[in-house]
């Protein structure tokens, strides 16, 4: 069920601190696209360095690729993007605005302008790639495009990791790059933009083991979700019939999450077969097929690929967190992030400005950014700056007073329980390092 005003908060509280501002603003902005702020950045970067930990540095069946954005047109052409990468649109003969055909309810039969009511005409397919022209000179030879997803970079460089490092199978291609799609109708901030990034696996098995790799990396998927602090209740994983799988999909789960816009699609993971591999082998005329040293076989590998957007995950993890409080009469707003993720993950404050106090504070904010992200905050008085780490997601407050300048020890206040304990300067590290993981 929507709670837009539960979106409208997320969206102001993250204008206001600095997390996500519209795109190109002091110029009337751009649909579609939106631009991150110091604590976004640090919000996005968390989370992609969660994913990679999770999926690809502990691992060693898993190899990572950053493939170029701009690739040969025929590899979109062997993907079916130049033929098949299309939405439904429908434009309103009266205000002539354009929208996407299933985003709109039919009503008495016909399908009528959200904004005026005119009736719409019939739906004709849009392709949603962004083309651009390569080279000085501009003809049907220099078109190329921006890439729509990055999975195509990856089935691209298979040969090349497989002559390189030669891994046994099952082994896995992980990417983390920006996508473009050329949405007709962006909205509900940045759940839907035509910039975006996405995390994604292509993971190569023999054809008659891909349920056991798709049940692993299902079970993987949902680790990772609660690992970024989603709530269990509120993912759910929807099985895709057979109309309405993607042409290449033999089997296709969708993660989907109880966004403030309703039950929507996070994250997917689908069985591709071996049908890349051998788009990309007929269209190029080069052997894309695997030969197994122990059992002497030559064949196509079958491919699955969880794919999550990076931006969704970050609203998911951002309507997670938020959540307000009355305390002693006052609404306390916070964003109670996982420290894992949280973008900043301890607040040094000292009591007052003056060096006696701000030098050993700054000192020990430069000590602790050796293993935690770190804010150093001393503009006005300590119950606001609670009240502000609060909001931003701080998991841990340091106070520095003046007692520390006897007793060499700091006040530590938790976000969540709002309990403050004495810690001595010497332990900090220690304390924060069982506590930021």
């Amino acid at each position: 069920m929507a709670d837009t005003q539960l979106m409208e908060k997320i969206v102001s509280l993250c204008k206001r601190r600095g997390f996500i501002y519209p795109g190109s603003e002091i110029y009337g902005g751009l649909a579609g696209t939106y631009d991150y702020g110091p604590l976004g950045v640090a919000l996005k970067k968390a989370i992609q360095q969660s994913w990679w930990q999770h999926f690809v540095t502990t691992r060693e069946d898993m190899y990572g690729i950053d493939a170029a954005i701009l690739m040969n047109p025929r590899a979109w052409e062997a993907s079916g993007h130049v033929s098949g990468f299309s939405d439904p649109l429908v434009e309103c003969p009266k205000c002539h605005k354009r929208f996407r055909a299933d985003h709109i309810e039919t009503v008495d039969g016909a399908k009528h302008c959200p904004d005026d009511g005119t009736v719409l005409g019939e739906a004709r397919q849009f392709n949603m790639m962004f083309k651009t022209q390569v080279g000085a000179t501009e003809d049907p030879t220099s078109i190329s495009y921006l890439r729509p997803e990055t999975a195509g970079g990856m089935f691209v460089n298979f040969k090349n990791v497989v002559d390189s490092f030669h891994p046994k199978l099952p082994f896995g291609l992980a990417q983390i790059g920006k996508a473009f799609r050329n949405e007709i109708a962006p909205r509900d901030f940045v759940f839907r933009l035509r910039e975006l990034e996405q995390m994604e696996i292509e993971y190569f098995c023999h054809p008659s083991k891909w349920e056991e790799a798709f049940e692993h990396l299902r079970q993987q998927f949902n680790m990772w979700l609660l690992s970024i602090g989603l709530p269990k209740e509120k993912i759910h994983e929807v099985e895709i019939g057979d109309g309405d799988r993607a042409h290449y999909s033999k089997r296709t789960i969708d993660f989907e999450f109880d966004f403030p816009i309703g039950q929507k699609e996070l994250a997917g993971l689908a069985y591709r077969t071996d049908f890349d591999l051998k788009q990309h082998s007929e269209y190029s005329k080069t052997d894309l097929s695997y030969f197994d040293e122990e059992t002497k076989e030559r064949f196509i590998p079958h491919c699955i690929e969880p794919s999550v957007g990076v931006e969704r995950a970050l609203l998911a993890v951002l309507t997670s967190a938020y959540r307000e409080e009355d305390v002693e009469g006052e609404i306390r707003t916070v964003l109670s992030f996982k420290p894992s993720v949280a973008p900043i993950q301890v607040a040094v404050l000292p009591l007052s400005k003056k060096d006696e106090l701000a030098k050993p504070a700054r000192d020990i904010a430069n000590t602790l950014r050796r293993i935690a992200r770190v804010s150093y905050d001393e503009t006005q008085s300590i119950g606001k700056r609670y009240r502000r780490q609060d909001e931003i997601g701080t998991p841990y407050c340091v106070t520095v007073d003046f007692d520390t300048l006897t007793d060499q020890a700091v006040t530590v206040r938790d976000r969540d329980t709002m309990q403050q304990e004495r810690i001595a300067i010497a332990d900090l590290s220690s304390y924060f390092q069982g506590k930021l993981a």
